[in-house]
């Protein structure tokens, strides 16, 4: 598919932009004195929040979730070509699916929208156990981890299966497109949420096996080297992230888990800036997807903060870059 081919995309998006809420957008959000008083702002930004208050708002933001997707599905040439973004999605339902079935217990709120695959198709395959009507995405992963649980009523593990097959997939995905923006894209995905991960069981001492176990292969982080150097200790590994292309995560990471968080948010949004320049091709629509997402994840932080009762500076401080 040539790029000229999102020309009617990316004018729709283009458009579509201009709604974005920028830093004074959520600034007036945070100091607006009630969270009714955010909602009504909210309105005047085209958020539909219609028998929306601080009970309900999580609605509101699916719902706006839902816009986007709805708006890429028109508007784009290939709609297939974002699934990308949600394998993450799918994934996540799997692993309700798989808990759901071995506790015979179902758990509806759990499964998030929108995927690629019918949940109840994961949720029946999976309870009848029948691994192999499931799409190839998951099919492999599910049975493994399916059995993992079965056999060791280890959750954790069963987590680190499907997170390293979520990641698998996405660089695949990215790829397969033949699309450097969108490869560009994946290997950053994975390469900070390898981080994330190698970091977190080096804080609990888990053992190399295990963190191998963990991280999914990318060309920017070599899993091995990162692996030895979680399991030698907290500084052997801020040492090795220190020496790649992450070194800006470092110092972060030696200073506050919070804060490398939002370094590795961060890092996303300002690799999709490049999109604001682009006229043609997926780019823009991709970058529009995480731009929105972000957005909404803004929303919640903030509507959550004044929900209970946190102060203006703390719930700054939890915010991410915007794309706008």
């Amino acid at each position: 598919m040539r790029d000229t081919d999102y020309a009617y995309a990316v004018a729709r998006i283009r458009a579509n932009e201009l709604r974005l809420l920028t830093k004074a957008d959520l600034d007036s959000l945070i100091s607006a004195r009630t969270i009714k008083d955010s909602l009504r702002a909210l309105g005047d930004k085209g958020w539909e929040n219609d028998n929306i208050n601080e009970n309900n708002f999580e609605s509101m933001l699916s719902k706006e979730l839902e816009k986007t997707w709805i708006l890429i599905k028109e508007s784009a040439p290939d709609p297939l070509m974002f699934n990308m973004l949600l394998y993450k999605n799918d994934f996540h339902n799997l692993k309700v699916a798989i808990k759901s079935a071995l506790l015979q217990k179902d758990f509806p709120q759990y499964y998030l929208h929108p995927n690629t695959i019918d949940i109840d198709e994961i949720i029946n395959n999976i309870k009848e156990k029948k691994f192999d009507k499931l799409p190839e995405l998951l099919r492999d992963t599910a049975k493994e981890a399916y059995e993992v649980l079965m056999q060791t009523g280890d959750g954790q593990l069963c987590d680190i299966i499907i997170d390293k097959a979520t990641l698998e997939s996405i660089i695949k995905a990215g790829k397969d497109s033949n699309d450097e923006f969108l490869k560009g894209l994946a290997e950053l995905m994975c390469a900070t949420a390898d981080i994330k991960a190698a970091y977190r069981a080096c804080k609990t001492k888990k053992n190399l096996e295990f963190i191998k176990r963990t991280l999914a292969a990318c060309d920017t982080l070599d899993i091995d080297d990162m692996a030895k150097a979680a399991v030698a200790g907290e500084h052997d590994f801020i040492e090795y992230i220190s020496h790649t292309k992450y070194s800006d995560a470092a110092q972060l990471l030696s200073s506050s888990t919070s804060a490398f968080e939002k370094w590795c948010d961060d890092e996303i949004i300002k690799y999709i800036q490049s999109a604001k320049m682009t006229a043609f091709g997926i780019s823009p629509l991709i970058a529009y997807i995480l731009a929105r997402e972000t957005e909404i994840k803004a929303v919640r932080i903030i509507l959550s903060g004044k929900h209970n009762n946190l102060p203006q500076e703390t719930i700054r401080e939890r915010l991410r870059e915007m794309y706008v």
